[in-house]
């Protein structure tokens, strides 16, 4: 599925400001220059620069321009804000990743996995865990549920590649939001046994419930993340009290 233009622009200005080509603290081109070298129309590059303020990569300033906020750390960013795949993360953070998957099938939600996940008792879901190694070291463990008559015709390969590429592009469904809760917890034998944990006894765990178009919970992911490479960065805005 094609791009939409805005996208397109969005993402190419999203890489020049990761790469430096508009460094941190400096204004992007206006709106009449950049409309001029896209070729498209003015409400197609705010859309584009409204998904750069929406990320935090860029505020817009009123009666100046468009500032860059973003500014490359020193470790990889994960970011909880916007719904962001690994292989989307890894390509951001110009980083060689592999995956691997080292659990699949197919089971039917219990009372406890529902209670836990928000899938209803007997729904048939793709249990999918996939280890991701990043610079040949094990540093992510995912935990995926995915409802099986949403995502149907899941195979190993796609877990290795992107579940969610094949979700939008082949099934063409739309994953519209995700809840997340992030907390800090003691690593376990498991944890020990798939992730190069080194002196670390504790992880960072992500999980997140997601939903598609039609508001339907497609997926709930545990993601277990080793502490020393990792920062997870999100963009707030005050609002006005009275």
């Amino acid at each position: 599925m094609p791009h939409a233009k805005f996208d397109t622009i969005y993402r190419d200005l999203r890489e020049k400001i990761e790469d430096g080509d508009y460094p941190f603290q400096s204004f992007l081109p206006s709106e009449n220059t950049l409309t001029s070298v896209y070729g498209c129309s003015r409400n197609t590059v705010r859309r584009a620069i409204a998904g750069l303020i929406e990320r935090g990569y860029a505020q817009a300033i009123r009666g100046k321009g468009v500032r860059v906020l973003y500014r490359k750390g020193q470790q990889s960013a994960f970011s909880i804000g916007g719904i962001e795949t690994f292989k989307e993360s890894a390509a951001r953070n110009h980083l060689h990743t592999t995956t691997r998957v080292v659990r699949f099938e197919m089971i039917e939600a219990d009372d406890a996995l529902a209670a836990r996940t928000g899938f209803r008792a007997g729904t048939p879901l793709w249990r999918i865990w996939r280890l991701r190694i990043l610079d040949g070291r094990a540093l992510i463990l995912d935990k995926n549920l995915f409802r099986a008559d949403l995502v149907p015709g899941l195979t190993r390969a796609i877990a290795e590649d992107s579940i969610y590429q094949y979700i939008e592009q082949t099934l063409h469904r739309t994953i519209q939001t995700s809840k997340r809760r992030m907390t800090v917890e003691h690593a376990t034998r498991e944890d020990a046994k798939y992730l190069d944990l080194g002196d670390y006894n504790c992880l960072a765990i992500i999980e997140s419930q997601t939903f598609d178009e039609n508001g339907s919970q497609i997926e709930w992911t545990q993601s277990r993340h080793h502490p020393e490479r990792f920062a997870f960065e999100d963009t707030a805005t005050r609002r006005p009290h009275a």
